[in-house]
């Protein structure tokens, strides 16, 4: 088989994948709807994003050529304020995916009570195959193709998978000079210097470190010796590794791309730390490796997918022996294998409450840009405990009260506030 033909085989399948993704997605939310009690039109409505815009980027590369990428940007709904969410560099990224993660955005900012609702973008592209000049022409484009539906006011982004400070920085530095004036809240997880936040760049592991603390404590877990396995190894799942680590936890399982590591009596997670590229591999660097999907169902306490979608499916959530699972990753675990592990007495914290801390912290960082007055990382880590504390406990005690799992809960607790201000602002 052709390398071509294995490159179009692969891009069907995540598009199918994607797809049912953003269909899964729609299938809670009317659930969720269902629950409290609305009828078809909020549904219809919220279905959907509100607003998605493709656009074609032309970017200069290195060797003289002129590349064409598709990138997009979609609104869920702005009825509570702007939108907000992160843009990923991916090949992989689809129209579908965009509109997905939109949705799941609201839902997080809806859980943890934030004025915004959801935003995605993305940029089909491989950016560990590009310069770095490639890299900043295409970032460039990109505000240019989206800079009339975007602003600190509209919607705001953030950094997702493969982009980073620097690329937040040239974002910004491009929308100033369309806008022929500084703007540092239309775009968050910048540089400090540039009016970034302290705690930003590792505020989605804390926030799934404060999860599991919880998580722990309901199920009866002492975090002081607890095995934890961490699926994924980038910027989430490096921060975790070592934030549990200095916890006491013992971190038996990691993985990268390339395979995964498993040791019963715990990982030097110093030395991987170290020893990682940029992008989070490390265990190239081992002769004995396993697969992914093996990691998943090794003996453990603690599992965190915090990698990539549809990780645990019907297929192996018999398999999983963690008694917590905890989602740091974007839709890791389908509904059939949520309803799985829930009926074995699997606690499952969701990726729209265990990752929430990244949008989050982005929400303090969108505050400090617009008071101009910036507070400390242990100012804003106090804060984050305090909110993400409260919000997990609101989505358990929901899911006790009304006998749902805790995903369908969080769906609950993260649509309310939505709903309710699209039927006071009279769309529906």
């Amino acid at each position: 088989m052709s390398q071509q033909v294995e490159e179009k085989q692969e891009t069907k399948k995540a598009s199918q994948e994607n797809f049912n993704v953003f269909e899964r997605t729609q299938q809670i939310f009317l659930t969720a709807l269902q629950k409290l009690g609305y009828g078809e039109d909020v549904y219809e409505l919220l279905k959907e994003p509100v607003r998605l815009l493709t656009v074609r980027i032309p970017v200069k590369m290195d060797d003289g050529s002129t590349k064409i990428f598709t990138g997009y940007r979609a609104q869920h709904n702005d009825a509570v304020g702007p939108t907000k969410g992160g843009i990923r560099f991916h090949p992989d990224v689809t129209e579908e995916e965009v509109k997905a993660l939109s949705m799941w955005m609201s839902i997080k900012c809806g859980i943890s009570d934030l004025p915004y609702g959801g935003g995605k973008g993305g940029i089909q592209c491989d950016p560990r195959s590009m310069s770095f000049g490639e890299l900043e022409r295409l970032s460039r484009g990109y505000v240019r193709a989206i800079s009339q539906i975007v602003g600190p006011t509209k919607d705001i982004p953030a950094p997702d998978v493969f982009t980073n400070s620097q690329i937040m920085a040239w974002m910004m530095d491009e929308y100033s000079h369309i806008r022929e004036f500084d703007s540092p809240g239309f775009i968050t997880g910048k540089p400090l210097v540039l009016g970034g936040s302290a705690g930003r760049e590792s505020s989605t592991a804390q926030g799934v470190t404060i999860c599991i603390r919880e998580a722990a404590k309901v199920a009866g877990i002492n975090l002081e010796g607890a095995k934890v396995i961490i699926q994924g190894f980038g910027n989430a799942g490096s921060f975790l590794a070592k934030f549990m680590h200095d916890s006491g936890a013992k971190i038996v399982g990691i993985s990268d791309a390339y395979g995964a590591l498993y040791d019963a009596e715990g990982l030097d997670i110093d030395y991987l730390l170290d020893n990682r590229d940029s992008f989070g591999t490390v265990t190239t660097l081992f002769s004995t490796t396993i697969s992914n999907k093996e990691l998943l169902v090794q003996e453990c306490d603690i599992l965190v997918p915090a990698a990539i979608e549809n990780q645990i499916t019907e297929e192996n959530a018999a398999d999983i022996k963690a008694k917590i699972v905890v989602e740091a990753a974007n839709g890791p675990t389908t509904l059939n294998a949520t309803e799985i592990l829930t009926d074995r007495g699997v606690l499952l914290v969701p990726d729209v409450l265990a990752s929430s801390g990244g949008v989050i912290v982005s929400y303090f960082e969108w505050v400090q840009n617009n008071q101009g007055y910036y507070w400390t990382e242990e100012e804003v880590q106090a804060k984050l405990e305090k909110l993400l504390k409260a919000s997990f406990h609101n989505v358990h005690c929901t899911s006790v009260e009304k006998k749902v799992d805790m995903r369908l809960s969080a769906y609950i607790v993260g649509i309310r506030r939505m709903a309710e201000a699209v039927k006071w602002r009279g769309w529906v």
